[in-house]
This record gives C-alpha cells, structure tokens and sequence, in this order.
C-alpha cells in the first residue's frame, strides 16, 4: 500500500496504512442516494457532525446532483444550498470539508465559507475557472473520470479498454494542472465508478484497481449505493432495490473492501458507521506483521 501525507493550513491526513472514509452529504432534493433527506441545511449539519463522529476523515458537501440524466442547476442555486451548510459545519468539525462541484464560483465560495477541498466530477475540465480557484487557495482537489456529463454519461458508454482508458484519462489530466501551477502533492485521482460505465466497466475497473493504485497519486474510490450494486443484490426483484436497503449497503461494503486491498487510500461513502467498521478490519489485516 503507498503512503501519501497531504498536509495544508491547519488540515493533516495521513493516507495509506489507515484508510479515510469520506462521508458524502447531498444537499439537494433529488439525490439517487438519500432522497434529500438533507435539503434543509440543519439536517445537512447534523448529518456531517454525525459522520465526523462515527469517524469520517473527510466530509464531502454537495449542492447538485449529479445522478444519471440529472440537469444542471445555476451557479446561484448552488451557492444557495451549500455556503450556509458550510459556515456552520466550519465551525463544529476539525475534519477538511470538501466541496463537490464543477463550477469555479461555488467552489471559491464554499472554500471562503470554510471548505478545505475541492472534488470535482470533471477533472475541472467543465469550469476554465476552477483551476485558477484551486491554485489560489492552494487546496487538495479530487480529480474524477466522467464520460461526458451527468445527463448523457450513461447513453451508451463505450471504451476499447476501459482500465487503460481511464488510466490515461487521469495522468493527462493530474499532468495537465501540475503544467498549470497545482502541485503534485495536492492531487487526489478517482476513477469515477458509475460515471459514464456500464455495469461491466464498473466490475472492470474494481478487479483492476492495482493500475490506478500504481500512478503515484492517492486513489479515491466511489462505490456507494451505487447501480451496478443494486442490481448485484437485488436477486430475484423485478423492481430495481432501494439504494438505502440494507442489502445493497451490504454490496456496498464489499466494493470497499475490494476496493482497499487493491490500493485505494479514501472510500466514499453515504453510511460512515459501518465503513468504519469495515475499514478497522481490513486495514487490521493489511498491517498484520510477524
């Protein structure tokens, strides 16, 4: 397992011998994961405060949905649904706060609200803006392979090889803001499961996981609730399983736990409690010597 040490302002997180769990709060109505649950900005800081105390190395805030065939919101509706959350979290949790978004100006908002992180789904490629942003705060970013957007991403994606393809995706894009003044050691890639894959790329991806592990670069791994799991552990159901079942949450830690013996230092995940737990085990047996 590699190690990294990202160190900033007053924020610190080892990567490697322990895995980070990062706890995804969705500040929207229409998220595939919790329902919004989370709309109302005080459900959304309890909900964070929650995941910090079960554990959550980083909490992640996000204000639009990026589902499959979701539409885009504005700028301003963004802003509107994550900067109270954050001021408020700010101010209640030492962990790093990362904003999910690809717009420049949400992200400069939230980073001013508190925010320590910036996650982006399109490689800041959506945004020219977002790599000026990042730089001038000098923040870790997320990197994230998207085929397309959210809205068109699952019509049909297609790849010669999907774990190549990816691969290449994420160092041209980690190269492409080293060249433009982020430094290495800011730079966090995620291969973006259920981004732009079929079922299939999506199992690829995880078998092969070691490619991604081997760049130089931590791993952030996004598996949560996600289709392809349900579809896995909805056995005979004619309807699709609810993403909240504990079935699918079960699939849910099996990917983790895959996904952290082939290499990745950061899981993303919805029910931080039980990553927590699975996390504590698998690490236990990684480190186990003698």
């Amino acid at each position: 397992m590699k190690s990294y040490l990202l160190s900033w302002g007053r924020h610190r997180l080892e990567l490697g011998r322990q895995t980070c769990v990062m706890g995804v709060v969705n500040v929207t109505p229409d998220s595939f994961s919790d329902g919004g649950h989370f709309l109302d900005p005080a459900a959304a800081v309890s909900q964070a405060e929650e995941m910090a105390a079960e554990g959550a190395g980083i909490v992640d805030i996000g204000g639009e949905s990026t589902r499959p065939f979701s539409e885009p919101i504005s700028t301003e509706e963004e802003i509107g649904r994550v900067v109270p959350v954050i001021e408020a979290l700010a101010k209640r949790i030492r962990q790093p706060i990362s904003i999910d978004t690809m717009k420049a100006e949400v992200a400069r908002r939230a980073l001013a609200a508190g925010a320590a992180m910036i996650n982006d789904i399109s490689a800041m490629t959506y945004d020219p803006e977002m790599v000026s942003v990042a730089r001038a705060w000098d923040v870790p970013v997320v990197l994230m392979h998207m085929k397309g957007t959210p809205k068109t991403m699952q019509a049909k994606p297609v790849y010669a090889d999907v774990t190549a393809e990816v691969c290449a995706y994420l160092l041209d894009a980690a190269d492409r803001l080293q060249a433009a003044g982020i430094t290495r050691c800011r730079i966090i890639l995620d291969p973006g499961i259920g981004f732009g894959k079929t079922f299939i790329h999506n199992l690829l991806l995880l078998k092969h996981l070691q490619a991604f592990a081997e760049m130089g670069y931590p791993i952030l791994i996004g598996t949560s609730r996600k289709s392809f799991i349900r579809h896995l552990v909805k056995g005979h159901r004619q309807t699709d399983i609810h993403p909240e079942h504990p079935l699918v949450e079960t699939g849910t830690q099996a990917t983790v736990t895959a996904a952290i013996l082939a290499g990745a230092q950061i899981v993303r995940v919805h029910d931080v409690a039980n990553t927590m737990a699975t996390v504590k085990v698998i690490d236990a047996i990684r480190n186990a010597d003698g």
